[in-house]
C-alpha cells in the first residue's frame, strides 16, 4: 500500500485483469504473440535521437485523475502522425480504461498510423498484461516501481525482455530508484509529480540524476512544459523526456513539440 491514488488503481487493476483472463487465457495470448509482429526497438529509437539532441516520447492521453479530461477532441491516429511530423522518437498511449480513458484500441490504431515504437502506459501488475502488452503489438512496457514489490517487479521485468519488449521503469524518489538500479534498466523514467499531491517538481530529476550509473537513460516525466524546461534539463544531462499533458493540450500536437524541442 502506497497511501495515493495508485491503491485504488491497482485494486481496480487486479479485478480489470481477473475478468481479462475469463475472456481470453493466458495460453491464448501466447499464440497471439507469434503474430504479433516484430518489436520496432524502443530503446534504440529513444537513444539515436538523445544521442543527437533530444530524445522525445510524446504521449497520448485523452485524461488524467487529477485533471479529468485532457483532449475531448481525441483521434489517436491523428495525433500519432502529427507527433512523427513533430520529430518525436517514441509514442507512449494510455490504455487503462476507469482512470485514464484509454483504450487498447488506441495503441493499435496509433501503431498503425506511424512506424514509431510504441510504449503501452498502463499499470502493470500481473505477468498476464506482460503477454497481452507483446500481443497487443506494443514495442516497450511501463513497469512503475511505487506498486510492485521487488520479486515481482523483477519477474515482470524479465517477462518483458523474454517476450522482446522493451522497459521503461518508473520511480518517484530515491528508495524506488535503488530498487529499479537492481535490475540494471536501460531506461529509467524518474517522474516529477507527487502521487500525494499531484505537484511536479522539475527537481526531483536533478537531485536523482547522480545515483544513476553509466549506461542507464535517464527519462524525466511529467512537468514538462516549456523549452526553457528542456534547456534546464539537458544543462543537467538530461536528453530523454515523457510529455504528454502540453501536447495534448495544443491545437497541434506535433506542433507543440516541434516548437518546445526545436
Amino acid at each position: 500500500m502506497t497511501g495515493t491514488v495508485l491503491d485504488t488503481i491497482v485494486a481496480r487493476k487486479h479485478e480489470e485483469i481477473a475478468a481479462r483472463r475469463e475472456a481470453v487465457t493466458a495460453t491464448a495470448l501466447e499464440r497471439q504473440l507469434a503474430e504479433a509482429g516484430a518489436p520496432r526497438g524502443f530503446t534504440a529509437a529513444l537513444e539515436a535521437k538523445a544521442r543527437a539532441g533530444n530524445g522525445v516520447i510524446a504521449e497520448i492521453k485523452k485524461a488524467s485523475p487529477s485533471k479529468g479530461v485532457i483532449r475531448p477532441d481525441f483521434h489517436p491516429e491523428a495525433i500519432a502522425r502529427q507527433y512523427q511530423a513533430g520529430g518525436a522518437a517514441c509514442l507512449s498511449v494510455l490504455t487503462d480504461h476507469d482512470f485514464f480513458s484509454g483504450h487498447e484500441d488506441y495503441l493499435r490504431a496509433a501503431r498503425a498510423a506511424t512506424t514509431l515504437p510504441v510504449l503501452r502506459k498502463d499499470f502493470i501488475v500481473d505477468p498476464y498484461q506482460v503477454l497481452e502488452t507483446r500481443a497487443l503489438g506494443a514495442d516497450c512496457l511501463l513497469l512503475i516501481a511505487a506498486c510492485l514489490g521487488d520479486p515481482l517487479l523483477r519477474e515482470l521485468y524479465d517477462l518483458a525482455l523474454a517476450v522482446g519488449l522493451d522497459v521503461l521503469v518508473e520511480v518517484h524518489d530515491a528508495e524506488e530508484l535503488d530498487r529499479a538500479l537492481a535490475l540494471a534498466p536501460k531506461l529509467v523514467g524518474i517522474n516529477n509529480r507527487d502521487l500525494k499531491t499531484f505537484e511536479t517538481r522539475l527537481e526531483t530529476t536533478y537531485e536523482l540524476l547522480d545515483r544513476v550509473p553509466a549506461g542507464t537513460r535517464v527519462v524525466t516525466e511529467s512537468g514538462i512544459h516549456t523549452a526553457e524546461d528542456v534547456a534546464a534539463m539537458n544543462a543537467a544531462g538530461v536528453h530523454a523526456f515523457l510529455v504528454g499533458e502540453a501536447f495534448m493540450r495544443a491545437e497541434d500536437p506535433g506542433a507543440a513539440l516541434r516548437a518546445m524541442f526545436g
